[in-house]
């Protein structure tokens, strides 16, 4: 009897590690799950001269995108951009920014945290319904455990996927209570700002928030990265009152510098301290702007693209949209 008893026992505990072994999935398994609800956030100043760039998750079927404070809250004035688009993942990447961010929305901020670095926007006129990215309990993450990041990092491609493992765990992260963050050496670099950091199961188990890239004597850091637990990031959004925009995981229960960027209004948010932030030694390489003959056809971008010159191009595109429209609503009203 007793020996069937350890049989049994070691067939159950062979079951259990097989549906768990069952859960895990490939990086091309997570990407081609989550990538649909990783979307790219931009932000322009009401000139449209300067603006940011980054990453955020739809964690609501009708538009509520989770990303980074400082991807939409312009630093000049401590207050959100007052114009932000949001594009949707297309079926296919191709390395044309004006194919691969067609599909743009408008959004608004409706709730932020400065010091976590959370904000939530609202889409608009947001297709329904869409796809989402699920949580994951961040208290099952451990050291080594293997995850990782879909986002827009500069110099590279948009929607990319890079991996990696948690390197170290850190509590009230810069001197901010209740600020507990993942270190993890999977690459990240400004444009992965806001995105998810996934667990193998492909859910939001932290949202990647900063890099490292240098020391205090000027030598160049790599695979330092920081991300904000997911369950932070959850509480944040109880607190919000949008309990039921977390879809949970089915499981059981300073040289740091931004990585490169229901519903419950604050009624007047109040001013929050700002962490203070080294600058970035990557800086931003423009592609060469030839002059083109009339009638020619203007050649696709060059690859890899840049934050800052995709930014402003788009900002400029949407100005002279806006003064076009503006300028034929004038028309109408004098006829």
């Amino acid at each position: 009897m007793r020996v069937m008893w350890m049989v049994m026992c070691a067939c159950c505990v062979a079951w259990a590690n097989a549906d768990l072994e069952a859960k895990e999935l490939s990086p091309r398994d997570i990407y081609e799950q989550a990538s649909p609800a990783v979307v790219m956030v931009m932000g322009h100043s009401d000139g449209g001269k300067t603006g940011s760039g980054g990453t955020g998750s739809i964690i609501q079927a009708d538009g509520l995108v989770l990303t980074n404070a400082h991807v939409v809250v312009e630093e000049r004035t401590g207050k959100p951009y007052p114009r932000l688009s949001v594009f949707l993942k297309p079926p296919r990447v191709t390395g044309d920014s004006r194919m691969d961010l067609a599909r743009m929305l408008r959004a608004k901020v409706v709730a932020y945290s400065t010091p976590l670095d959370l904000a939530i926007l609202k889409l608009e006129e947001a297709p329904a319904p869409l796809p989402v990215v699920a949580f994951s309990e961040s208290t099952h993450g451990r050291i080594g455990d293997r995850v990782v990041a879909i986002g827009h990092p500069e110099q590279g491609g948009l929607w990319t996927l890079t991996t990696g493992v948690i390197s170290a765990e850190m509590d009230n992260f810069n001197g901010v209570k209740g600020k507990h963050v993942f270190q993890t050496e999977t690459g990240l670099n400004r444009g992965n700002s806001g995105g998810p950091l996934l667990d193998s199961e492909g859910r939001m188990i932290a949202v990647n928030t900063a890099i490292a890239r240098v020391a205090t004597d000027g030598l160049p850091i790599t695979s330092i990265s920081f991300s904000l637990k997911s369950s932070v990031a959850a509480q944040w959004l109880r607190d919000q009152g949008l309990t039921g925009s977390i879809t949970a995981s089915t499981r059981a229960p300073s040289s740091q510098t931004n990585a490169a960027s229901d519903l419950k209004v604050k009624p007047t948010p109040q001013p929050e301290p700002k962490t203070a932030q080294a600058p970035s030694t990557a800086a931003p390489v423009a592609p060469a702007r030839a002059t083109k003959p009339r009638g020619s056809v203007e050649p696709v971008p060059a690859r890899p693209y840049d934050l800052d010159v995709l930014i402003s191009d788009r900002a400029k595109a949407e100005a002279d949209l806006e003064g076009m429209m503006s300028e034929m609503r004038e028309r109408m009203k004098t006829r």
